[in-house]
């Protein structure tokens, strides 16, 4: 069977039918391991911590009544804080934590939030909101396929009268800050799938267990702050453990939260525990943690025929983007129903110093830390006082309505305390 496209110079328009002929045999996550992570910081210019910590769950006793969301809500943070280069706090960090990491051994490079709209594509059904149209810029980097959200709108302020959900209120009482001034909470893992490596970033809603702070150095290298970059980089937190990581959701109590709705979600994270906490009226029971690691195991294998799908349709995107070189972007075209990859000319993504990390050799003398961490090339086939500024919201979810920034540091009008959130589905 030929491939499910349409080819001309610089444009290629793939459709789902028929990418189960190209699709291997099976496709499961293997080999994760968490390798860095990073807090965005409320400041007057781009700032993270490194390695940061997530917010801690600390559920109060019995129901707890929680306020509406409201205030300045973040949709894509990392492009709201940072917009000349929303990627470039995953490679500062991922440095930062792995000096040694060898960045050649990646395939793609990109947000949680990418793949699964490339999910959605394969299937829309595992869409939450239905499939939509998306874009996706992408930059290649020696063989590796650097892939970055583009959103209309990066953050939203809710209004009075606007009804959002409980999600981000219930996170400020359901969770304590590890680091102070904290808007949010990304971790950067790597791991194979179909034969495919993947670094992937994603915010984390929090952590369970006691924190054990490590001390680190705050002096900051020059290496680590490149004259290229605008971003400031802190050294404060700890690294938390993935298996410590959870998802936080939010539901009217009479539409009951189904894993299936957010499998996809924590799947490609590979998120172990969640929260489902239902309400009446904002009146929420005391949730439990609970440990999805089997359910979303067995969410796998039922859609070994999406997934396995949705690896065909990477290899393809990457067989084009590694042909062309440079720049292009992947967009979903509904009128279609098509993906269409087409090649641009648009400034590079990232700080140059980065760039070089692909042509950089890796001593031979890695660290055992870096050693136990990084993919390498023959296995190849995550209580500080709360802030007074703003909320953040999942990056993998997209608000009704928003503004498309270009601020370094966003502030409310009013005072909306900080809190480190995940997206809330609310019913």
């Amino acid at each position: 069977m030929s491939e499910p496209e349409t080819t001309s110079k610089n444009l290629v328009e793939i459709s789902r039918l028929g990418l189960d002929s190209f699709a291997p045999a099976e496709a499961i996550i293997s080999d994760v391991k968490h390798l860095a992570s990073y807090n965005w910081v409320e400041a007057s210019t781009p700032t993270i911590a490194v390695p940061g910590s997530p917010a801690r769950w600390s559920a109060p006793r019995g129901p707890r009544k929680v306020n509406e969301d409201s205030g300045l809500v973040y949709i894509a943070q990392n492009a709201a804080r940072h917009p000349d280069s929303p990627l470039e706090p995953l490679f500062r960090s991922l440095y930062i934590e792995q000096p040694s990491f060898d960045i050649s051994s990646i395939d793609v490079v990109t947000d949680r939030n990418n793949i699964r709209k490339l999910l959605s594509f394969i299937n829309p059904d595992l869409a939450t909101h239905g499939l939509d149209p998306f874009t996706i810029q992408v930059d290649m980097a020696a063989q590796t396929a650097i892939f970055c959200r583009d959103e209309t709108a990066t953050y939203e302020v809710i209004g009075p009268g606007q009804f959002r959900g409980f999600g981000h209120e219930f996170e400020k009482a359901y969770t304590i800050p590890q680091v102070r001034d904290s808007t949010g909470h990304h971790r950067i893992i790597s791991y194979r799938l179909g034969g495919v490596s993947f670094l992937v970033r994603h915010e984390t809603d929090g952590c369970v267990g006691d924190s054990k702070p490590v001390v680190k150095d705050e002096t900051v290298t020059t290496e680590e702050t490149s004259v290229e970059s605008k971003l400031t980089i802190k050294r404060e937190g700890w690294v938390v453990p993935r298996e410590s990581t959870l998802e936080i959701k939010t539901r009217v109590s009479h539409k009951p939260l189904k894993l299936s709705e957010i499998a996809p979600q924590v799947w490609v994270s590979q998120t172990p525990k969640l929260v489902r906490a239902h309400h009446q009226r904002g009146v929420f029971s005391r949730p439990e943690v609970e440990d999805i690691t089997a359910a979303v195991k067995d969410w796998e294998q039922a859609h070994q025929e999406d997934i396995t799908k949705l690896v065909a349709l990477i290899n393809r995107i990457l067989r084009v983007t590694r042909s062309w070189g440079g720049s292009s972007t992947i967009q979903y075209n509904v009128l279609k129903d098509t993906l269409v990859i087409k090649k641009v000319e648009r400034k590079k993504m990232l700080p140059e110093d980065i760039y070089s990390r692909w042509a950089k050799p890796i001593p031979v003398d890695a660290t055992e830390k870096i050693s136990e961490h990084r993919p390498t090339l023959a296995s190849r086939k995550s209580d500080a006082g709360k802030n007074t500024s703003s909320t953040a919201v999942d990056q993998d979810e997209a608000a009704p309505e928003g503004i498309k920034a270009n601020p370094a540091n966003l502030q409310h009008e009013e005072n909306v305390a900080t809190t480190a959130v995940g997206s809330k589905s609310e019913s």
